[in-house]
């Protein structure tokens, strides 16, 4: 792991409808004050309490709102730079998928939670808080942090509809589906997984069934393909049948 992907940085919950409303503000060209004042006006009625540490939540809530959205890591500038068009390009129920990938290649905790949970949900037809937390715990590390992390991301993904509870405590099954079929899309998504890989590499095969896009469907493309939709990926032939995906390098800004 690099240094960004040995981070957790994601500990509170994040609902879909706050990062669609961050991307529209930095969509409509609003600088940074613009929006954490359009923010803090929005998310402030879901944090009533006016003690510090629910002060302290909302001010950790914009802040990764913001990272996801606007300041983002040098590395992935034109990964947000392009999804914020396709924001505007794609059929709106597609949106949620570019937040997905947007959040995962900004913050790669989310992307390691996501994928314990489509392993597990390849294996079983639901699963237990407990069972994603002890997978991370054995990823990052016996930190109660990641532990306790986890369970804000699972928050998340209930929120996003991509899990559901059941009536057993702590228990999951898997929530909508969605199918991406647009070609410029689903290179965007594989980029964004490449940012979450320590080599920022890996074959085509793995890329489109990997578990940290387990409410995904990704349609079959080809490494070529994907190259030619994206300045920043290239290809390698790797044997006689598959091909290994690779961002072109770090970005420099």
């Amino acid at each position: 792991m690099n240094n960004r992907q040995k981070q957790i940085g994601i500990d509170r919950l994040i609902r879909l409808k706050w990062l669609e409303y961050t991307s529209n503000l930095v969509l409509a060209g609003n600088n940074e004050q613009a929006v954490k004042n359009e923010l803090h006006q929005m998310l402030t009625p879901s944090f009533p309490s006016s003690s510090t540490t629910k002060r302290g939540s909302l001010s950790k809530t914009i802040t990764i709102l913001l990272k996801t959205w606007l300041h983002v890591h040098r590395d992935i500038h034109s990964l947000r730079d392009t999804g914020l068009e396709l924001l505007q390009s794609v059929k709106k129920t597609d949106h949620i998928a570019i937040h997905w990938g947007m959040i995962m290649a900004a913050y790669p905790f989310w992307g390691s939670v996501a994928g314990q949970i489509g392993r597990l949900l390849r294996l079983q037809e639901n699963v237990a808080a407990s069972q994603i937390q002890r997978r991370i715990r054995e990823q990052y590390g016996e930190r109660e942090t990641a532990s306790r992390t986890a369970g804000r991301v699972i928050q998340s993904l209930v929120d996003w509809g991509v899990l559901r509870g059941i009536k057993e405590k702590g228990i999951y099954i898997k929530g909508r589906t969605y199918t991406i079929d647009d070609p410029k899309l689903i290179t965007w998504l594989i980029e964004a997984s490449l940012h979450i890989r320590p080599n920022g590499s890996a074959a085509i095969k793995d890329l489109l069934e990997s578990p940290t896009f387990f409410p995904f469907h990704l349609a079959h493309t080809t490494a070529e393909l994907l190259v030619s939709f994206s300045p920043r990926l290239d290809t390698l032939r790797h044997g006689l049948d598959d091909n290994i995906v690779m961002l072109r390098s770090v970005e420099k800004h």
